[in-house]
């Protein structure tokens, strides 16, 4: 079927009071293994490329792009591709020849006067070619290496009644919020404000994002859904399920030397976890509707 445009599954999601889950892709076995695991769910995804990963790739978007743009579009259930996490100007901007539909512009590293400027001048170049803008406000912490904030240090979480400034005066199409989750967790004992959450939906017109959402725990992800979330991005957990089953296979075999015997294995691993998290959250549609 065609690619889907990310802006309409959130907007289906958002209407129904669900979440769309979003996974980050590093190879072409990632794209694989999430297309297989939104079939098997039979529901709707998002295929997610993150500035890191284009740079583990040589700086180069659009071959993986590419690929997991075909991956896609042999999907059986509706699959956008989302470019995630983008600090650079010069890589959003090839954002629209790679085939995404959306990205996400993080300048939360920023203070807030340069973070909505810098944000509010990708939101125009993005509207201006039919992109969906999705920027950060707080700090989810755990990025590249970096430890997670604490929950006090100033500008860990995200502030209302600021949220709802910046929302307005951006015109961001979705905002991704810290309310206690950290990128990069292997672990999954992340405590979410979910009172805090509530006073996001309240302030903010537009979708809210959930990153880090690997560190949550079933329970906590599903509250957080009911609680407003609207997209939840999950890369670690697919790292976890494909070393695991990769470490496994050659502890099995220690004189396998050809990788499609053991990438198949982790390929099949992170499909399992892709159809497990999603189920945790009902998305916009099932394929069946």
């Amino acid at each position: 079927m065609p690619i889907a445009a990310t802006g309409d599954l959130i907007a289906e999601a958002d209407a129904r009071q669900r979440a769309v889950a979003a996974f980050n892709v590093i190879t072409l076995e990632h794209a694989e293994a999430v297309a297989e695991g939104a079939e098997a769910a039979g529901s709707p995804v998002i295929l997610q490329i993150s500035e890191n990963a284009v740079a583990y790739h040589r700086g180069r978007p659009a071959p993986l792009a590419r690929a997991a743009a075909e991956v896609a579009a042999q999907a059986a259930v509706p699959v956008s591709l989302h470019l995630d996490h983008v600090q650079s100007t010069e890589l959003l901007h090839r954002a629209a020849d790679c085939g995404f539909s959306s990205a996400m512009f993080d300048a939360a590293r920023l203070p807030y006067a340069e973070n909505l400027a810098a944000t509010r001048a990708a939101v125009v170049w993005a509207h201006e070619r039919g992109l969906w803008l999705e920027a950060e406000l707080g700090q989810v912490g755990g990025k590249n290496g970096e430890p997670p904030l604490d929950a006090h240090a100033p500008g860990a979480r995200t502030d209302p009644e600021e949220a709802r400034s910046f929302v307005a005066a951006t015109g961001v199409d979705a905002l991704a919020v810290a309310v206690g989750t950290s990128h990069a967790m292997t672990s999954r004992d992340a405590v979410i404000d979910h009172a805090l959450l509530s006073g996001l939906r309240e302030a903010v017109p537009v979708p809210l994002v959930l990153h880090g959402s690997s560190g949550a725990s079933d329970e906590e992800l599903s509250r957080a859904v009911a609680g407003g979330i609207r997209k939840v991005n999950i890369g670690t957990a697919l790292n976890i399920a494909m070393t695991g089953a990769i470490r496994e296979r050659l502890a099995r075999d220690e004189r396998s030397v050809d990788p499609r015997r053991y990438l198949a294995d982790g390929r099949d691993a992170m499909a399992a976890t892709v159809a497990r998290m999603i189920s945790l959250l009902p998305s916009g549609r099932a394929h069946a509707a």
